[in-house]
C-alpha cells in the first residue's frame, strides 16, 4: 500500500501526474485524499475527477488483461493447483454471459472482491466494450462518492482509510458467508 504520509507532498509537487498514476494503485485512499487537496485549492477539481476515473478504470483494465492473458502463461500445473482449469474457464464464461454486468456492479461497488472479479471477467474472455460499459457504469458514482467524502470529511482521511478496509472486509465477509451456505444448502440437495 501506498505510504499516505508521503503522499500528500507528492501530490502538492507533482500535482495531477502523481494522482494519475497512483489512482491507478490505491484508487479509493487516493480519491479521498487528493479532493482533499482539491478543496484546499491545491487541485483543479474537474480535470481531477476526469484522472481519477481514468485512473480507476485503467486499472480494472489491467485486471482484465491479467486474466485475459496473464494466467494463461502461468505453467499448466500451476493453473490447475490454482483451479484455473480449462473447466473453470468454461464455467467462467457461462457466468459472465448471463451474469456479467450485475457480477462486475457488484464487484466494482463493494470494492473488496473488485480484482478477483475483474480477473475472472478477462479469464472468461467477456467482451471489452460491455466489460468497460459496466465498469465505467459502476466507477462514476464510485468515483464521485469518494470524491464527495474527500471534499466533506478529507482532513480526516485516515479515518476514512480505516473506515473503506473495514467496510470492504465486512463485505468480503458476507459474500464468503452467503457462498458457503449456498453451497452447503446445494450439498444437502444432492444428497438427498
Amino acid at each position: 500500500m501506498i505510504q499516505l504520509d508521503a503522499l500528500a507532498p507528492l501530490i502538492e509537487g507533482f500535482g495531477l501526474w502523481i494522482v494519475a498514476i497512483a489512482g491507478i494503485v490505491e484508487g479509493p485512499v487516493v480519491t479521498v485524499l487528493s479532493t482533499a487537496l482539491a478543496r484546499e485549492g491545491l487541485l483543479p477539481i474537474l480535470p481531477l475527477a476526469m484522472i481519477l476515473l481514468a485512473g480507476d478504470l485503467v486499472g480494472d483494465l489491467l485486471h482484465y488483461a491479467l486474466g485475459r492473458r496473464g494466467l494463461a502463461s502461468l505453467p499448466r500445473a500451476w493453473r490447475r493447483w490454482l483451479g484455473l482449469g480449462p473447466a473453470r474457464a468454461s464455467q467462467l464464461a457461462r457466468h459472465f454471459g448471463r451474469h456479467g454486468g450485475k457480477t462486475l456492479m457488484l464487484a466494482k461497488l463493494t470494492h473488496s472482491v473488485g480484482a478477483p472479479v475483474l480477473v475472472a471477467a478477462g479469464m472468461a474472455r467477456m467482451p471489452v466494450v460491455p466489460f468497460l460499459a459496466w465498469n465505467t457504469l459502476a466507477a462514476v458514482p464510485k468515483t464521485v462518492g469518494l470524491m464527495a467524502l474527500g471534499w466533506f470529511a478529507g482532513d480526516a482521511w485516515r479515518q476514512i482509510e480505516l473506515w473503506l478496509g473495514r467496510w470492504t472486509w465486512l463485505v468480503l465477509a458476507l459474500i464468503v458467508a452467503g457462498v458457503a451456505i449456498w453451497w452447503f444448502r446445494r450439498c444437502q440437495c444432492l444428497q438427498s
